[in-house]
């Protein structure tokens, strides 16, 4: 059983928090930094710099958690516990709840620029990423047995001529190994830091070796099902991000801003500054979004039985929670937009039609059926939603009794790749032409597609 569970505190008390709102210029000040890296130097420095700051927040996230099982045991919070900064009562055990899930969701605002980190320094090729999230979040780094024995490695390797080495644990997408080492000669190396050298962490060290043998080999991802493959579709990856760009931008200027994007989806973007600058009471706010956004579904041909058939992804309290979706930090956006999607100043939901998005596949030729039940439920990790089936009329098989067996290849299309195409804003044909590509190909399994050209489109 958890320590914490919900309590009256939602995303707006969370982004008025004192402590949420300066992290807002320190995230913008890191994007800013890493965008400037070009030496090894730099980018080590970077490092230190970013893991200073995830340790004093994790610190205080460990301290809030210790005051929280204080007062359930009927003591006061300890004296070393940080200073309330939220105003809350401090005899109400929620108040330490809430300040601990404020520097929760700080660690993981620092965590996403981590990951850009880490994006870039594999060429944002994505097959490094797809292989090496494939575990659970190590947790928080402060009070992590074994971290001084990592740090020590770390600067030891940043010693070495030439090598750069990155911390795995300033990142959430990187969960296999604590770090990867660059020599410039050879292909990056994934290490398991041991505190003590006699240990030897078998499982973490077939985990590294399956991540590599993946990526350079072609061979199994990580994990028990040795058919999921990476699979590179040689395509170039074409997207609407101009898009997303333009409505983050009226945004910031009108509160809320909604348009068609093409490929039967609307985007809805509300920036929280703006919104208060213009002094909106919460009916008109809700107004002026709701109108925007029922304009925006028509345009897009999805208002039809939007309860029971649309479907959406959003950036709200996502960041570093899905290791497979690209950090904002890493958008073609300005850093002060990056930073306010990371805090949740500002929001952006993509939405879709499961049936209308179907009839946009099969109009490419694609013989795609929705098979999501009907409902608003949340999406579920790995949840199947569509299928898409190609038959091979060549191979077909008379059998007795008048029947023909036509053997055919069904490929199952998850949470994740549904969630790419909204919140990456894929063009259809382009994302259609990946789909055509793993038919064609007839590869057995579960495919992770990927494109070859995505250092041009990400920052």
């Amino acid at each position: 059983m958890s320590l914490f569970h919900a309590d009256s505190h939602g995303p707006d008390d969370m982004v008025m928090h004192p402590r949420h709102q300066a992290m807002q210029p320190v995230l913008v000040e890191l994007i800013q930094q890493l965008r400037a890296c070009e030496t090894v130097e730099e980018g080590t420095d970077f490092q230190r710099n970013l893991l200073t700051l995830l340790l004093e927040v994790e610190k205080d996230r460990w301290e809030f958690k210790r005051a929280v099982s204080r007062m359930r045991n009927g003591k006061q919070p300890h004296r070393e516990v940080p200073e309330l900064q939220s105003g809350r009562d401090p005899a109400d055990i929620a108040t330490w709840r809430f300040e601990h899930d404020v520097c929760e969701r700080l660690a993981r605002q620092l965590r996403s620029v981590g990951d850009a980190l880490a994006w870039r320094v594999f060429g944002f090729h994505r097959p490094f990423i797809l292989a090496l999230c494939r575990n659970q979040s190590p947790g928080p780094m402060y009070g992590k047995t074994g971290l001084a024995a990592e740090l020590e490695h770390f600067e030891r390797a940043c010693k070495e001529n030439g090598t750069f080495a990155l911390l795995h644990d300033l990142t959430n997408c990187l969960r296999i190994g604590d770090m990867t080492v660059w020599d410039g000669v050879h292909p990056p190396r994934t290490e398991e830091i041991k505190t003590n050298p006699k240990n030897s962490r078998s499982a973490q060290l077939r985990r590294i070796n399956q991540a590599r043998v993946a990526v350079l080999d072609g061979g199994p991802l990580p994990g028990d099902n040795a058919s999921e493959l990476l699979y590179d579709l040689d395509l170039p990856l074409r997207t609407h991000l101009d898009v997303l760009r333009d409505a983050l931008e009226r945004a910031a200027t009108d509160g809320t801003y909604a348009t068609p994007v093409p490929g039967s989806r609307a985007l809805f973007v509300v920036d929280q500054y703006a919104c208060a600058q213009q002094g909106m009471s919460s009916e008109q706010f809700n107004e002026r979004l709701q109108h925007a956004v029922d304009g925006a579904l028509q345009r897009a041909g999805i208002s039809a039985n939007r309860e029971t058939y649309n479907i959406q992804a959003t950036s709200l309290d996502s960041t570093a929670r899905d290791p497979l979706r690209v950090p904002w930090a890493n958008y073609p956006l300005h850093p002060v937009i990056c930073a306010r999607l990371i805090g949740d100043y500002a929001v952006a939901t993509v939405e879709t039609s499961g049936p209308v998005l179907t009839r946009l596949l099969q109009a490419t030729g694609l013989d795609a059926r929705w098979v999501r039940p009907l409902g608003k439920a949340a999406l579920q990790p790995g949840e199947v939603i569509m299928e898409i089936h190609q038959q091979e009329r060549l191979r077909s098989v008379t059998l007795p009794g008048g029947w023909t067996m036509t053997p055919g290849i069904t490929l199952q299309m998850r949470r994740s790749e549904l969630d790419r195409y909204l919140m990456e804003l894929l063009q259809p044909g382009s994302w259609a032409a990946g789909i055509k590509h793993v038919l064609a190909a007839r590869q057995a399994g579960r495919p992770w597609p990927h494109y070859r050209n995505e250092h041009e489109i990400w920052v």
